[in-house]
Order: structure tokens, then sequence, then C-alpha cells
């Protein structure tokens, strides 16, 4: 693929692969991010995104494939030669240098004029709230505060695009949150690209423009965050994103159409979808007096706004989850029915796929 002209702040991936000897870590990963895109790059662990970072930081060589960053070709260049930042996920600060020293160290590094560091690192430290913390060591700051060094120390360095790999796995539930609007709020101030790795489902949905759902090695999905809770590609996509997951049940053919197994003289389905897996986000199924698939709770979780309940479907052949708003004390082993929404995800069984258009059904609905 030919270089384009340069646009700060893009990266192209084509086709890169990473082996580690016969362990194939990155398969055929071909993506984009646009400039001032933040770009998450989700999955479990193992899956490829850290490896895949280290790519485009050039801290690893692919073995095979292309990577243009702004708009240049750039898989062979060192890391000093990329126009990159990055932040990881150990911050990666020097005990023995004061804040202020770690901030500029890259600048001093390459030799930046000293007028210029100090201009940047006020405007830097103001900027990350840090002015009053320069004279300290790493070793008196909280997480939370070196997680700012190390963000300010990429920041300083006024690259286009800047790359974070786990960077708040080491803080707690409610400074993670902070941390997470202060990062992507500081992404839109800049306009920089930034590619962010981590586990977390809720960080990416709560930041991402792009999710990048990696999988084995591969990109299993690459959507907005409302595309891919919306319209999962695949059983694992469907299986990963969502809290509690989109339920997954087997499809049987039934008198009246398809059924869920274990729950005869239901239909859900059209009798096409026999032998399908059909998807349900527990936020749509609704308790009814009505028609509905009948379901035995096994468990009920109250989660202050809503009620989590854990159903066996029919004669406990499936197992799905509903979340009801409010408050509701259901003892293991009471029945009901739940209502189904109309518009129901479809996915080939044999290949997890999606299935083209949503099998609709009424009986329920």
């Amino acid at each position: 693929m030919p270089d384009t002209p340069a646009s700060p702040g893009e990266i192209r991936l084509q086709g890169i692969a990473k082996s580690f000897g016969a362990t194939h870590a990155l398969q055929q990963v071909t993506l984009a991010a646009r400039p001032g895109t933040f770009l998450v790059l989700l999955g479990p662990s193992g899956c490829g995104k850290s490896t895949l970072l280290r790519v485009v930081a050039g801290l690893e060589a692919p073995t095979a494939g292309q990577l243009f960053i702004n708009g240049r070709e750039a898989t062979g260049l060192p890391p000093a030669a990329r126009g990159i930042a990055m932040v990881f996920q150990s911050y990666a600060l020097f005990p023995h240098l004061s804040v202020a020293e770690n901030i500029v160290f890259g600048l001093r590094a390459r030799s930046v004029p000293s007028a210029e560091r100090q201009a940047r690192l006020k405007q830097t430290a103001e900027m990350m709230g840090l002015a009053a913390l320069l004279d300290r060591r790493p070793s008196q700051l909280s997480g939370g505060q070196q997680q700012r060094v190390a963000l300010a120390r990429a920041v300083v360095a006024q690259a286009p695009i800047c790359l974070m790999d786990e960077p708040l796995s080491n803080l707690d539930a409610k400074l993670r949150a902070e941390m997470r609007r202060e990062i992507r709020a500081l992404q839109q101030r800049l306009g920089i690209t930034m590619v962010y790795v981590t586990h977390d489902q809720a960080e990416a949905m709560s930041m991402a423009d792009q999710v990048v759902l990696m999988r084995d090695g591969h990109v299993e999905q690459d959507a907005t965050p409302a595309e891919l809770y919306a319209r999962p590609a695949t059983t694992f996509a469907a299986s990963f994103i969502g809290t509690p997951p989109m339920s997954l049940l087997r499809l049987v053919p039934g008198a009246q159409g398809a059924e869920v197994a274990g729950a005869p003289g239901v239909a859900v389905a059209a009798r096409e979808a026999a032998g399908a897996t059909l998807g349900i986000r527990p936020e749509e199924v609704v308790p009814t007096d009505g028609a509905g698939l009948p379901v035995r709770v096994l468990a009920a979780e109250f989660l202050g706004a809503e009620t989590v309940l854990a159903c066996a479907v029919g004669n406990g052949a499936e197992v799905m989850q509903a979340r009801i708003p409010g408050h509701h004390a259901m003892p293991a082993n009471t029945t009901l029915r739940l209502r189904l929404p109309p518009a129901l995800h479809l996915f080939d069984t044999a290949t997890g796929r999606r299935m083209p258009e949503p099998v609709r059904q009424s009986a329920l609905a």
C-alpha cells in the first residue's frame, strides 16, 4: 500500500501478524483510527491487544503486515521516529526524579531547549493539576497523582498520537471512574488520537469513539460502542459486552415455530430459526401476567436501582438473566413468565456469527 499525504494522528494497520515461535499472538489485524479518535482495544487477557499496541509503538516488530502512522509507512521505524507518546500500566516513573523532572524527561532526552521545556512544563502541569506537586518524588504521591504525572509526561511531548496500556488497572473503582472522565476530557481538549488498551468494558463503552473487540489475536468486531451493544457481530461479542451480558439460548423446532430448548409449546421465533442461537439482553425482558416464556428463578441479586434475576427456562435446559428496575424480592424457585422483545438477536450456532435479520415473534411480545 503506497504512502498517502501526511494526516497527523491517523493510524492504519493492514494485515498485521505477530508470532512468538509457534504462538500466533496477532492474526491478520486490519483497522484504522481517524485523527482525533479515541480508539479502545478491548478483550480478555491473552487476546493480543497489548501486543498490538506494542507493534504500533515500535516495541515489537510485526511478523507480517504494514503499519501507517500520520499517512506514512512506519512498519520498520524505531519508536523515537514514530511521533507518538505512551503511558504504561506501571506508569514507569523514575523514583529518584521529581515530578517536574519526570514530566520533562523525554524532552530533555530529545534536547528540547530549556526555555521551551519550562514553558511546556508549566502549561502541562497547570492543565493536569500538578503545579503544586512539581518538587515531590513519585513515592510522595497517591495513585491518582502518579497517573496524572504519567499522563503529563505523554501530553508534554505534544505528539498527535498517545498510546495507553491499561493505565487505570492499579487504581480503585472510584478513582478509575474519575480518571476515565479526565482522560476522555483531556483527549477531546487536545484533539489527539488515543489508542487505549483495556479488558474493562465499562472503560471501553464510556470513553471510546471506536471499540475494537479482540479475541485470540484477531478482530472480532470494530464498531462504535452503541453499535457493539445493539448489534453484536458474534456470540462472543454478545456475551462479552453488557452487565450482565446477553443471554444466549438454543432454539429447537416446535409445533408452532422455533422454541427455546426445554420450554416446549412456547414458540418464540419463526420456524426457520430452529437450530440457531437466540440472544436477549436482560433489560429487554419484562415479567408479565399474560403470555410469556416460563422461567424459574434461581437467584435474585438486588443492586439498588435494579434487581437481576438468574432464571432457568422451562425445565432448566437453558438459563437466562432478566434485569428489572427496582427492588424485587423473589425467593429461589419462584415461577413467572417473561415477555420477550419483538425484535430478537439471532446467531448462527455453528459459526457464532450474527444472522442478517432479527427474527420477529409476536406471541410473547
